[in-house]
C-alpha cells in the first residue's frame, strides 16, 4: 500500500446508486483508475465519491434522481466510505432516510446523525473534473461560480453557511418583491443579511484567490501543466480592495434599497455574490480560457486542481480527493505523462476515469487498476 494522504477512502459500499445495485469496493492506493465502456457507471462511482463531500455532488443532481430506477421510479439508495485520516479512521454516509422519517438526504458520521453540512465540510473535501465541464468556459457565469465556491469550501468549510444565507435571502427578497410585498422593515432585514453574507463570501472568494494564484505562480503542484491565473469579476470583491468591509456592507445595503422597484421589475437582485462570475487566465498566451482550445481548458482545469489539492494539503492537514472522470480524453500524449507524474507526487488520493485502460498503463506499479462493467468492479492488476 502506498503512503496514505490525509484523507484517504478505503472502502466504498453503494446501495441502488443510480446503475449500481450494489458495491462493496475495497481501495490500498492513492491512484485508482477504473477503465470501461460507456455506460459501465464509472461516472456514477465518482458521483457517489463526490456525495460524501458537501453539496449536490459533481452532477448536481436532486436527491431523488440518484436512486436506481425501477418500474419507472428511484429507489432509496445509500453511498457510504471509510477513510484513513491523520486522527484515525472515519465513516461518513449519505442517502435517503432508511425510516423514512425525512424526504431530505441525511448524513452520518460515525454513525452519528448530522444537522448541516457545515460540519462534514470540517472533514471531507472532494474537487473534480468532469466531460461536462469542458462548456465551462462557454455557458454561463453560474457554473464556474459553483466551480469557484467548491474551492473555496475546501479551504473554508464555514463557506458554504455563508453562500447558503445570501441565496436565501435573496430569493425570499425577490418573492416579496415579486409578490408586492414591499414591507420596508422585513425587506430592510434580509437587506442587512444579504449585504453581510455578501461581503463574507466575496472576502473568502478574493482570499482564496490569492492564495491559489500563489500557489500557481510557484508552480510547484502543476508541473509541465501552463501556468493559470485566476481572476474574479466582481464589485463587491473590487470594493473590498480598497474599502474596509463594513462600509461596502453599507453601500450595499443602501444600494439593495434602492434598487428595489427595479428589482421587482427584473424578477431578481442586480446587487450581490450571486453577480460574481471566474475567470481563468492562460499565461503564457495571456489570453482568457474562454479563448483557448478544448485541450488547453483542459489543462488549465488540471493546472488549478492540482495546485488547489497542494494548497489545501498545506492549509488544514490533508488534500481534497481528486474525482477527474475522462481527464485524458483532450490531453496529449506528453501531457498525459506530465498529468501522472504530478498526481503520484501529490499528497491527494485520486480517481481517474477513462474508456481505454492502455491509457493508464504507465501508472503501473503507481496506482490500482480497476475494469467496471456489469455491475461490477474489479482489480484488473
Amino acid at each position: 500500500m502506498t503512503t496514505a494522504p490525509g484523507l484517504f477512502l478505503a472502502r466504498l459500499r453503494l446501495s441502488d446508486f443510480r446503475s449500481w445495485q450494489v458495491l462493496d469496493a475495497s481501495f490500498d492506493a492513492s491512484l485508482i483508475c477504473i477503465a470501461g465502456a460507456n455506460g459501465a457507471g464509472k461516472t456514477n462511482l465518482l458521483e457517489a465519491i463526490s456525495l460524501l463531500a458537501p453539496g449536490r455532488g459533481l452532477r448536481g443532481a436532486r436527491m431523488g434522481e440518484v436512486g436506481r430506477q425501477e418500474a419507472g421510479a428511484g429507489l432509496p439508495w445509500a453511498v457510504a466510505g471509510r477513510f484513513e485520516t491523520r486522527t484515525g479512521p472515519m465513516e461518513i454516509g449519505t442517502g435517503t432516510d432508511p425510516e423514512g422519517v425525512t424526504e431530505r438526504r441525511i448524513y452520518r458520521l460515525d454513525g452519528q446523525a448530522l444537522r448541516s453540512q457545515a460540519m462534514l465540510a470540517e472533514r471531507m473535501a472532494a474537487v473534480w473534473i468532469t466531460p461536462q465541464m469542458d462548456r465551462l468556459f462557454q455557458e454561463g457565469a453560474s457554473g464556474r461560480r459553483r466551480f469557484l465556491d467548491r474551492l473555496v469550501w475546501a479551504l473554508e468549510p464555514g463557506h458554504a453557511r455563508e453562500v447558503a444565507a445570501h441565496d436565501n435571502a435573496m430569493a425570499e427578497r425577490n418573492r416579496l418583491l415579486t409578490e408586492g410585498r414591499a414591507d420596508p422593515a422585513w425587506l430592510a432585514g434580509l437587506e442587512d443579511a444579504m449585504a453581510r453574507h455578501a461581503v463574507a463570501v466575496a472576502a473568502a472568494r478574493r482570499a482564496l484567490m490569492l492564495r491559489l494564484n500563489a500557489e500557481l505562480a510557484a508552480g510547484r503542484a502543476t508541473g509541465a501543466f501552463p501556468a493559470a491565473r485566476l481572476e474574479i469579476a466582481c464589485p463587491i470583491l473590487t470594493a473590498l480592495a480598497e474599502t474596509p468591509a463594513l462600509a461596502v456592507e453599507e453601500a450595499l445595503r443602501q444600494g439593495l434599497a434602492q434598487d428595489r422597484r427595479r428589482d421587482a421589475a427584473a424578477g431578481g437582485a442586480a446587487r450581490g455574490a450571486h453577480k460574481a462570475d471566474l475567470v481563468l487566465v492562460h499565461m503564457p498566451k495571456a489570453i482568457s480560457a474562454e479563448f483557448c482550445s478544448t485541450g488547453e481548458q483542459k489543462a488549465l482545469l488540471v493546472s488549478v486542481v492540482l495546485a488547489h489539492a497542494a494548497l489545501i494539503a498545506e492549509a488544514r492537514g490533508f488534500a481534497p480527493l481528486l474525482l477527474l472522470d475522462e481527464v485524458a480524453a483532450h490531453l496529449d500524449p506528453a501531457r498525459r505523462e506530465a498529468l501522472f507524474a504530478a498526481l503520484a507526487a501529490l499528497p491527494a488520493q485520486v480517481f481517474m476515469t477513462g474508456t481505454d485502460l492502455e491509457v493508464f498503463a504507465p501508472l503501473a506499479g503507481l496506482g490500482r487498476l480497476f475494469s467496471a462493467g456489469d455491475g461490477r468492479l474489479i482489480a484488473v492488476d
